[in-house]
């Protein structure tokens, strides 16, 4: 079996594959203060609670944006599984994905994982957009190489931003769109605006990108609220869950 992590700068994203099939996954909030032992318990009653047997686990392949998840992780997978971990960098993937941004290792290793994932599923040009704590939009050529892209305050920082810097408006939580986009009270306002807006935002760069890519490039999306988003995109084709888990169950089959 492979164990593969995402450690995102808000949520961590666990998966367990046998061969293909993502047998199970979880969703947890990213601690940058814990330690390999205190990640041992957790992991040990996410494991417990699905039947999981630690001692099936042949690999692991992590992905990260956080640099205090390494030791850790490296101590709980070394002390507790008996396994070194695969860390995903540019390095690691330019024989799978030429990366052609002006400095390689400044890509987040989330980023080139969707991107080696999403090309290997639908070998055309892409544009796939992850929906984290930051949005970002990543470009894909016809041939396969990383070209670049784009990064926006994501939803939930946006909104805990305006709660913090205006006084008066409230924290809102995020989980559907109001009915309309002209808001009647501050609440579906600033819900408008974040949701409706960020909608817009996507459409408006992919027009934007897929001109300068001059080509018709399929849109993907990923991350925790893109089922939201997708739903008010007009360009947003599939969303695909476990994108970035596959792609490290990809990765970790070729090197």
């Amino acid at each position: 079996m492979l164990l593969v992590i995402d450690v995102g700068n808000t949520n961590t994203v666990i998966g367990v594959y046998d061969g293909e099939i993502l047998k199970h996954d979880w969703r947890i909030r990213t601690i940058r203060d814990t330690t390999a032992d205190e990640f041992n318990v957790l992991a040990n009653a996410l494991f417990s609670d699905k039947g999981i047997q630690r001692s099936l686990i042949r690999k692991i392949v992590i992905s990260s944006v956080v640099p205090s998840s390494v030791p850790i992780l490296n101590a709980f997978c070394e002390k507790y599984l008996g396994l070194s971990p695969l860390w995903i960098n540019p390095d690691s993937v330019k024989k799978l994905m030429p990366i052609l941004y002006h400095n390689p290792n400044e890509v987040g290793a989330d980023r080139i994982v969707n991107a080696v994932a999403a090309y290997r599923k639908y070998k055309t040009s892409l544009i796939v957009i992850d929906f984290g704590t930051a949005t970002t939009l990543d470009v894909i050529s016809e041939k396969g190489e990383y070209i670049g892209g784009a990064i926006v305050p994501g939803v939930m920082i946006s909104a805990e931003a305006l709660f913090q810097r205006a006084s008066r408006l409230p924290r809102v939580e995020i989980f559907k769109a109001p009915d309309t986009v002209i808001g009647r009270d501050t609440i579906d306002s600033i819900k408008s605006g974040l949701i409706y807006g960020n909608a817009a935002m996507v459409d408006g760069m992919v027009e934007r990108m897929s001109k300068e890519m001059n080509s018709t490039p399929r849109i993907i999306a990923t991350g925790g609220i893109a089922p939201l988003i997708s739903g008010l995109s007009k360009t947003i084709e599939k969303v695909e869950p476990s994108l970035t888990l596959d792609g490290l169950r990809i990765i970790s089959n070729e090197m």
